[in-house]
Parts: C-alpha cells; sequence; structure tokens
C-alpha cells in the first residue's frame, strides 16, 4: 500500500475527494458553503504534496490544477481560476498533448470562465478549439467504424458493435462539455449556423459511436432542420441527410447476436 503522503496515494485520493471540487461552479455552489470550505481544505493538503514531490507526474499536476480552478470559479474567484486552469492546460499538453482530449476540458472551463465575464470573443475561440478536438477525436473513430458497420450490414445483416475509446467518465464529461456548447452556439445560431451544426454533428457521431442510434438520428434531425431554416448549401444539407441515411440503415438492421 502506498505511504499517505506518496504520489501515487495523492493521486488515489485526489480521484476519489477531490471529485468534490471538480463539479462546475452552479453545483458546488448549491451544495453550500461547507462543501466548498471542505474541498478547499483537501486540495490546500494535495497542493502542499504535490509541491514537495519530485515525483507526481504531468497528469497529476494537471488534474491537481483542474480541481483548483473548478473550486475557485465555484468561488467566483475568477483570476486564481484562470490561473489554475492556465497551469492544468500546460500540464495536461506535457502529458498528452495540445489537441488532445483530456487538454480539452481545461480550454472549456476556461472559455466557460471568459464567457461569464462576457469576453464573448475570448470564449468562442476556445469553444471553437474544444469542438475541433472532439470533432478530430470522434471522427477517427467514426470514419473507421461506420465503414465497418456498413460492410457488417451488408454482408451479414447485422449491425457491428461499436465503441468510443472512452471510459464510462469520459463520454459523461463529452456529453456534458459539447451539449453545453451547443446551447450557447443555438443562442446565436442566427448570426453563426454552422458553428451549432458543427456541434450537432459531433454529438451525432458521439452517440452514434455509443451505439445510441435514437440520439444520434435527433441530433442529425436538428442539424438537417437548422441547415434547411437558414438556407445552408446543398451539399451541406446532403452530407448531413447521409447520416441520417446511415442510422436508418441500422434500425431497419437491428442488432443480432
Amino acid at each position: 500500500m502506498s505511504a499517505p503522503d506518496s504520489p501515487a496515494h495523492f493521486h488515489a485520493l485526489l480521484q476519489l475527494r477531490g471529485r468534490t471540487a471538480a463539479w462546475p461552479a452552479a453545483a458546488a455552489a448549491a451544495a453550500g458553503l461547507g462543501r466548498i470550505v471542505q474541498a478547499e481544505e483537501y486540495l490546500s493538503q494535495a497542493q502542499w504534496t504535490v509541491l514537495k514531490s519530485t515525483e507526481c507526474s504531468y497528469a497529476t499536476h494537471s488534474l491537481l490544477h483542474r480541481n483548483l480552478g473548478l473550486l475557485y470559479m465555484a468561488k467566483e474567484n475568477y483570476e486564481e481560476a484562470r490561473y489554475h486552469l492556465a497551469n492544468d492546460i500546460y500540464f495536461a499538453s506535457c502529458a498528452f498533448g495540445t489537441e488532445h482530449i483530456r487538454t480539452s476540458g481545461g480550454y472549456f472551463y476556461l472559455a466557460n470562465i471568459f464567457y461569464g465575464l462576457k469576453k464573448l470573443d475570448l470564449a468562442d475561440t476556445l469553444y471553437t478549439k474544444v469542438s475541433e478536438i472532439w470533432n478530430k477525436y470522434l471522427n477517427n473513430h467514426y470514419q473507421v467504424l461506420s465503414q465497418a458497420r456498413t460492410q457488417q450490414i451488408d454482408l451479414l445483416g447485422k449491425q457491428f458493435e461499436t465503441d468510443t475509446g472512452l471510459d464510462e467518465a469520459q463520454e459523461a464529461e463529452a456529453i456534458q462539455i459539447l451539449t453545453s456548447i451547443l446551447n450557447i452556439r443555438e443562442s446565436t445560431s442566427d448570426k453563426a449556423p454552422q458553428k451549432t451544426i458543427f456541434v450537432l454533428k459531433i454529438l451525432f457521431m458521439l452517440y452514434y459511436l455509443m451505439v445510441n442510434s435514437s440520439k444520434a438520428k435527433e441530433y442529425a434531425m436538428r442539424a438537417l432542420d437548422l441547415a434547411k431554416e437558414q438556407q445552408l448549401s446543398v451539399h451541406e444539407q446532403n452530407t448531413i441527410q447521409d447520416l441520417l441515411n446511415l442510422t436508418s440503415a441500422e434500425e431497419a438492421h437491428p442488432i443480432t447476436w
């Protein structure tokens, strides 16, 4: 068993107990001041453990700063929150790369701060970056697996079970991040419909890969309706229609075992 103040012990505790500080600001505020104080006390101890250690990984540093950033967002101390989220992005980039989905969370929460402060251009840039990161990740899986699925339907008359490459917690985080961005995009869809459609198509891919055809179809339909409403190009409408055709083909060939 790891020593109580070892990096491994800290990382395990941060994963289990640090979730308090990982709540979105609204949830943390709703939980009450006592909960925030408890999180702050624990994270102060965690920060001290990391600072005195020479063995903590970049990923652990990223996780600590992510939680600290969210804690300070809950306390509405946005300067401190920005500092810690910037460090989260730095350490996540060192561990995984600047364009990795594990890094995208830092961009997302930083964008939320800018959005709340009415710095909309900065927020928009970061929301776009987060969307592009998830689009690239999911599209890589989607292209391979949609082809495999189509071949499976054509040749064997049954579906091919797919996978996002994410665990359950990561899938939940992806849904939370992307639906939050979608809500913001939809509030300005008259001005920038392409940005809204872009996120709708990403959510389609996510649910398609999660083998949730009904939700995938819902987002594709919303994208197509918006494309028609805004009179976007025929090419754009046909691209979205292809997504709908794919889900329709699968509904016609339910999974068999």
